[in-house]
């Protein structure tokens, strides 16, 4: 069970892994882009998580977590700030793909 967070974060990442190859969500190919995303959830959320965990408003199982942390911050919950969003990304440019909605940028969809 010590895994069981990271489980859940790793079906995300291969629940949404052909987004990008099959469906052309072009998450990945704009590096740059992505960690401007997502620095601002994992700037917040962090400091949510840090401000709730030391007031006792919420703890992480124990058992369900390897132990490993960042400061008060267990690793899986720093991960899932990172997984989710990136999913959601995926998912929203293969939808936009899918639907030829129009890109902000001036690469062509393939």
């Amino acid at each position: 069970m010590r895994l069981s967070y990271f489980a859940v974060l790793a079906f995300i990442i291969v629940a949404t892994a052909g987004l990008e190859a099959i469906l052309g969500a072009r998450v990945y190919r704009k590096p740059l882009r992505l960690l401007l995303a997502l620095l601002p959830v994992l700037g917040f959320f962090i400091a949510w998580d840090v401000y709730a965990i030391v007031s006792g408003h919420w703890f992480f199982d124990p058992e369900r977590v390897t132990g490993l942390r960042l400061g008060v911050v267990p690793l899986e919950e720093i991960a899932f700030f990172i997984v989710v969003p990136i999913a959601s990304l995926l998912t929203f440019e293969a939808i936009r793909a899918i639907k030829r909605w129009p890109v902000a940028d001036d690469e062509p969809r393939p």
